[in-house]
């Protein structure tokens, strides 16, 4: 029996920056989601909430969670589409298209998150130098929102709120369900190659050059200490030419249960950044792989996230052009070498796009580091944010819950503003509203 409220429920961000009290629904059927919608003043809504900023709920704020709309309403092989509802995870979704030699590739790295918070964060994966963001793929979106009801969006219809929505962050109304134009794909086994590189010019060719193929290009570099910094591979994923048959993946189960201290420290990171490196110098450099590694690269190593603990961790995620990259890392580690931070990750992969409004997405080098959250790395954090300006950098909303407005205005400048405009004329009571939201005073 579907419980239409749950009073008092603890929901926490993924990276453990917020937690707070919510009153929770999860509608069931189509009628039940406009009643709790009508009862309420405030809305957000939250899919599998792996967003690493709080963007599925909110101080006194009803959440919706859309688990329960799961299905996939229709589809058809010859035209290559799909509608399928919005709280379907990836991970089932695929499970059908597959089947059939089908699917999207712009596939963010877990594949518990759900369709609808895929669209609402306008997502992206490994291939974005070719394939892009997740919007390419959306053919239309049936919207329902607690003041205009049922709205089917697309590029012909209803077009000025489907850009508002795809990236939107869920801020103007229950996504419900989603088409899509589906692509071909003739095997699930991948080839992947990896090449040994000394720094962070070397990748950023490298990436530059092989993102031109129709294939997978992102590296893993070390920022352990200035010694190695930059030390790292190249890495290219390539789907096989043989076809194969695809088998369904398991149910995945949540396996993200933080340890009750931090495991990463300086000494641990480094260990284990010693390690990988030597286990990839002496292992083959082309080898067979497997999908679910390649498409959803931190199954099976939540424990990556688990060490770091009940306080969390910090995520940046920056767009910035390819000339800028290498003035912008000898600022960075200027700033490292001052401040000492302790990063887990760094990575670099290169993007396609335009970018409007709130979505993170550009022509630009894609650059991600992971850091442990303690006052020391925030600090070092306030340094970085302060070279946005100077190089013309474009931080990403969903995996950075340090966003202020100031932020937001200096680096999305007009599109910011832009959004900010055309959501209060679309909604003026502004019904759906998250912690982020807030915070960044949408």
């Amino acid at each position: 029996m579907n419980r239409l409220y749950t009073g008092g429920k603890k929901s926490i961000s993924f990276d453990k920056s917020f937690s707070t009290k919510i009153i929770f629904s999860e509608p069931d059927k189509y009628r039940l989601l406009e009643q709790v919608s009508q009862k309420s003043e405030k809305i957000i809504n939250m899919g599998a909430n792996l967003s690493y900023s709080p963007l599925g709920f909110c101080r006194d704020s009803l959440s919706i969670n859309i688990k329960h709309f799961d299905r996939i309403i229709e589809f058809n092989k010859d035209k290559k589409i799909i509608t399928v509802e919005a709280g379907l995870t990836l991970i089932d979704f695929l499970n059908f298209t597959l089947k059939h030699n089908l699917w999207i590739p712009q596939l963010p790295g877990y594949p518990t998150i759900s369709i609808g918070g895929a669209v609402a964060a306008n997502v992206h994966g490994k291939s974005c130098a070719i394939h892009g963001t997740i919007r390419k793929s959306i053919e239309s979106i049936l919207l329902f929102h607690k003041n205009h009801g049922w709205l089917n969006l697309s590029e012909s219809e209803n077009k000025e709120i489907f850009d508002l929505t795809v990236g939107g962050l869920g801020l103007t109304g229950t996504i419900v369900s989603v088409t899509f134009n589906l692509a071909n794909i003739e095997s699930s086994k991948f080839i992947t190659q990896k090449k040994e590189v000394d720094s962070i010019k070397d990748s950023k060719e490298i990436i530059l050059n092989k993102s031109k193929d129709l294939s997978f290009i992102y590296t893993w570099n070390r920022a352990d200490n200035l010694k190695n910094f930059g030390k790292g591979f190249v890495y290219k994923n390539q789907i096989t030419e043989s076809p194969s048959t695809f088998e369904n993946f398991k149910e995945v189960k949540n396996k993200f249960k933080p340890f009750l201290i931090p495991l990463w420290n300086k000494y641990s990171i480094n260990i284990v950044n010693t390690l990988y490196l030597k286990i990839n110098q002496l292992s083959k450099s082309k080898y067979k792989d497997d999908f679910l590694n390649v498409i959803f690269p931190f199954y099976g190593k939540e424990n990556y996230f688990n060490f770091f603990g009940k306080k969390g961790f910090l995520e940046s995620q920056l767009l910035i052009d390819e000339t800028k990259l290498e003035p912008f890392i000898e600022e960075f580690k200027s700033l490292f070498q001052k401040y000492e931070p302790t990063i887990t990750l760094f990575s670099l992969k290169n993007m396609s796009g335009k970018q409007k409004f709130l979505r993170f997405e550009d022509d630009k080098i894609c650059l991600t580091f992971d850091l442990v959250n303690n006052k020391k790395n925030l600090l070092f954090m306030s340094k970085i944010d302060s070279l946005y300006i100077k190089y013309n950098i474009l931080p990403s909303i969903i995996k950075d819950s340090r966003i202020s407005k100031e932020t937001l205005n200096n680096t999305y400048k007009d599109e910011f503003i832009k959004f900010k405009d055309q959501l209060y004329n679309f909604d003026k009571k502004r019904v759906y509203q998250s912690e982020m939201s807030n915070r960044m005073e949408i």
